[in-house]
Order: structure tokens, then C-alpha cells, then sequence
């Protein structure tokens, strides 16, 4: 690739972090003042019964509620970009110490499906598109209709009904895991959660890849490449897919984004112990350091994510590409 090349690659990838910094200091504001203005009385409904005089003194001083909201935004902010989001209220542990081996369970989820959904979806997509009209074709796109069409909490009580109580006993009904062992020792637990976040990003990454690979199937060069002999395998998976895995990229960054806000709802009914739970917990029990990090980081998964997809978009892309080297 030119310098031009280069250059114009730079600066789009410059571009997309001073605007995913900008994304992320208008979260942190909006997460940090949404949390502050809750109703009652924060230090009260985290103490309880144990709420003395001098321990809700204690406790909104190092909560600094004490102070003006805009101290304790700064204070906070400051600390963050520190690296020390404080102590949780409710184990009295590090931050970072509290959600990272929760972090850890939901990063092996999020590979999981990541891995297995979206190779199985633009395979699927693309056999949809080399079989069009036929009985596949027909079958796939009613298919991802109707899971497009439910919520993913309804999908994993089918899982549930179907595998684990009513029709089959496979799988546990829940993903527990038992203090003192680990996800890798469970691998069992993980079936029913994965399976319910691929069938969710399945039909999105389907039925977008499959309208592309129809829509470059039948462009000029494609024909001429028909007319030039090009064995058909070659044809579909070195010429066709990569033209039309450009656009879908959108769509599939979009999706392993939404993992990060669809994980919690699956964790939840599925009793996983991962960062989705511990969010809620979080919430449950007040606990605004835990609540603050949590959402600043999925923030951060999400803009990572994207300026990701859009890299690989211009990559994959020769249009593209070749317009960010002339630029």
C-alpha cells in the first residue's frame, strides 16, 4: 500500500478514536449524574439497618456526595482515567478485583459466539444465496424472521423448555457455578447461553449477507469472470464473498456490540455468573462504583468495536480502499 495509502488510513482511524473519546466522555457524564440523581438516599439504602449517624457520614464522604455534583464528577473522572474506579460498596474489594474474574466469564461467552455465530451465519447466508428460491432459502429466511422477531429471553426459555425440563434433559436449566470451581471445569453450563445469543445475532448477519452476496452476484465483473472460466468455488469465495462481506461487517459489529446489552438478559435467566449479573446485582444493591464501571466499560467494548468493523470495512473493500489511499 502507497504512503497514501497509509496516510489516509491514519486518519481515519485518528478520526474514529477522537470521536469514540468523545462517545465515551459523553457516557461517563451521562452514567455518572443518572446514578447521582437517583431517588432517596444513596449511603442510607446501601447501609440499611447498620445506617448510623457517623457511618452515613463516613460513607457519603468517600462517596464524596458530600460534595457538589461537579467535584464529584471530576473527582470521579479523575480516578477512572487512573485506573482506580474504588471500592465496592457491597464486598469492600477493589473494583477491578470484584469484576474481573465476572469479566473473564463473559469474555469466554462473547468468544464463544462470536467464534461460532458469525462464520455459521455467512456461511449459512451465502448457501441461502447459491440456493436461492430453493427449499434452504425459503426455510432459512422464515426461520430468521420469526427469531429476528422474538426478544432473547423468550428464545432461551424455548432452549430451556426444549433441552433442559419439559422435552430433554441435556443441559442444566441454569449456569451455576459452585464456589471454588471454575467456568472451565462447567463447560456444560455454557451450551444453553451460547446457543441462545447465536440463534438471537443469527438472522441479522443472515439475511445481510445473503441480500450482498445477491447484489454482487450480479454485478458486471462477476459475469465477466463467469464468462473467463472461473471455477464457481473460487468465484463465490475469493471474488464474491469478499466483496460482499464489506457491507455485512456493519452488521456484524453492530451485533457483537449488542452482545455487550444482550449478555446481561441472557446471564440473568440463566443464572450465569458473569458481568451481565453482576450489573444487575450492582443495581439491585446500589453499589455506584460497580454500576459506574460496569456500563463505562461496555461503553468502551462498544466503541472498540466499532472503529474496529469500520477498519475492516475499508480493508476488505477495494472501492474503499482505494478511496482512503487517494485521500
Amino acid at each position: 500500500m502507497s504512503s497514501g495509502g497509509h496516510g489516509g488510513l491514519a486518519r481515519l482511524v485518528l478520526n474514529r478514536l477522537l470521536l469514540g473519546v468523545a462517545t465515551l466522555v459523553f457516557v461517563s457524564v451521562v452514567v455518572f449524574f443518572a446514578t447521582a440523581v437517583l431517588p432517596g438516599d444513596a449511603a442510607r439504602a446501601i447501609l440499611g439497618r447498620e445506617a448510623t449517624p457517623e457511618r452515613l457520614e463516613a460513607l457519603r464522604h468517600s462517596l464524596r456526595l458530600d460534595q457538589p455534583v461537579l467535584s464529584q464528577y471530576l473527582g470521579w473522572a479523575t480516578a477512572m482515567l487512573r485506573g482506580d474506579p474504588g471500592l465496592s460498596l457491597a464486598s469492600q474489594l477493589p473494583v477491578t478485583e470484584t469484576i474481573a474474574p465476572k469479566l473473564r466469564n463473559t469474555g469466554v461467552l462473547v468468544i464463544l459466539v462470536s467464534v461460532i455465530g458469525i462464520p455459521l451465519s455467512v456461511f449459512l447466508g451465502v448457501l441461502a444465496t447459491l440456493k436461492s428460491g430453493g427449499l434452504f432459502d425459503r426455510v432459512a429466511s422464515v426461520v430468521s424472521l420469526a427469531l429476528a422477531a422474538l426478544p432473547e429471553f423468550i428464545v432461551g426459555i424455548i432452549l430451556i423448555l426444549t433441552f433442559s425440563t419439559v422435552v430433554l434433559h441435556w443441559f442444566p436449566p441454569v449456569s451455576l457455578v459452585p464456589p471454588g470451581h471454575t467456568l472451565s471445569e462447567m463447560p456444560i453450563i455454557l451450551v444453553l447461553p451460547v446457543a441462545t445469543l447465536i440463534l438471537v445475532i443469527f438472522p441479522y448477519i443472515f439475511r445481510m449477507i445473503r441480500s450482498s452476496m445477491r447484489d454482487v452476484l450480479q454485478s458486471e465483473y462477476i459475469e465477466m469472470a463467469q464468462l473467463k472460466g472461473v471455477r464457481r468455488s473460487r468465484l463465490i469465495w475469493l471474488h464474491a464473498l469478499p466483496n460482499a462481506i464489506g457491507p455485512t461487517f456493519q452488521v456484524i459489529a453492530l451485533t457483537v456490540a449488542y452482545l455487550a446489552g444482550g449478555v446481561v438478559v441472557v446471564e440473568y435467566l440463566f443464572g450465569f455468573p458473569g458481568i451481565g449479573q453482576l450489573l444487575l446485582d450492582a443495581i439491585r444493591g446500589r453499589d455506584l462504583p460497580v454500576i459506574q464501571c460496569i456500563v463505562l466499560m461496555l461503553a468502551g467494548f462498544y466503541v472498540l468495536v466499532n472503529i474496529l468493523a469500520d477498519l475492516a470495512t475499508v480493508l476488505v473493500t477495494p472501492r474503499l480502499r482505494a478511496r482512503e489511499s487517494r485521500s
